[in-house]
């Protein structure tokens, strides 16, 4: 992140009264082989989504229990689930996505990793129709939720999160918030134009546009039934989690797992990582344990 730049355009932000108009994405699924690649690639290891893999993965971390059966939805290539499933391995995981591509990729991830706690499973997420009522402990849904076509769509999928989770269960929801500024956001899509390649560029503006509003995904959330505390980025929300109650207590040998990630991630990794805390930090919202 170019840390000066960002400001500035957060502060920007503030003069705007509205968020821009939504502009769904044009493809629900991705599909293209080489914008599934371009995508699948960025996630991996030290590309460039890294570490924001691993700072959703952190997050997560309260709200998923030992044993517990957690589903992720629209998992794309497992990178981030991944992630998360190799520090929770005494819990099972479903990576639910509807495109067979990224299926395919997500495969690929997990035996290239060797993670053996998570079952990849197609299906769409406005209709978990091979899950029943209360079946999951956990539900995740990480940076995905901006593909959903119109708030309907939103709204169905917050529903189905409520029947197909347990009483008490865990909840964690993140994603892009609406701007109110084009060219802020532009310079979320272009920061590091040189590290990614013109298809990432492209579909992380398209993906910007297509965000939900903090008041939009927060509606949706509370008219489903759903129980979570909303928080995003600090002055502007170009990132927002929605988080459950915690559920477990992170003991040490899970803070050690999280410090290990964290010291896989290249120097500028861990700068990056460093920042997105400090900016959710301003916004109310801490790690579970130390990283460093």
């Amino acid at each position: 992140m170019s840390v000066p730049a960002m400001i500035a355009h957060l502060l920007l932000e503030q003069l705007p009264r509205e968020p821009l108009l939504r502009v769904p994405e044009s493809d629900a699924v991705m599909e293209a082989p080489a914008q599934v690649e371009a995508f699948a690639e960025s996630g991996r290891d030290q590309g460039i989504l890294a570490y924001v893999y691993l700072f959703h993965a952190a997050l997560s971390l309260p709200v998923i229990r030992p044993g517990d059966l957690v589903l992720d939805l629209a998992c794309g290539p497992a990178n981030q689930l991944a992630q998360i499933a190799r520090l929770n391995p005494e819990s099972r995981f479903i990576g639910l996505d509807a495109s067979p591509r990224m299926l395919d990729l997500a495969r690929d991830t997990l035996a290239r990793q060797g993670v053996d706690n998570v079952t990849p499973s197609y299906g769409d997420v406005t209709c978990l129709n091979n899950l029943g009522p209360a079946s999951v402990d956990t539900v995740l849904c990480t940076m995905s939720l901006h593909h959903l076509p119109d708030t309907e769509a939103l709204a169905q999928t917050m529903r189905e999160i409520h029947r197909v989770l347990k009483p008490g269960g865990g909840l964690f929801l993140a994603d892009f918030g609406r701007l109110k500024r084009q060219a802020t956001q532009r310079h979320f899509a272009y920061d590091r134009i040189e590290q990614q390649s013109q298809l990432f560029t492209a579909d992380f503006l398209h993906s910007m546009r297509a965000a939900f509003s903090l008041d939009e995904l927060r509606t949706a959330i509370e008219d489903a039934g759903l129980a979570a505390h909303g928080y995003h980025t600090a002055l502007a929300p170009f990132m927002m989690i929605f988080r459950s109650q915690p559920r477990r207590v992170v003991d040490r040998s899970l803070t050690l797992r999280l410090q290990q990630a964290y010291r896989r991630l290249d120097r500028g990794a861990r700068r990056d990582f460093d920042n997105l805390a400090r900016w959710f930090g301003l916004g109310g919202l801490s790690l579970p344990c130390p990283v460093r």
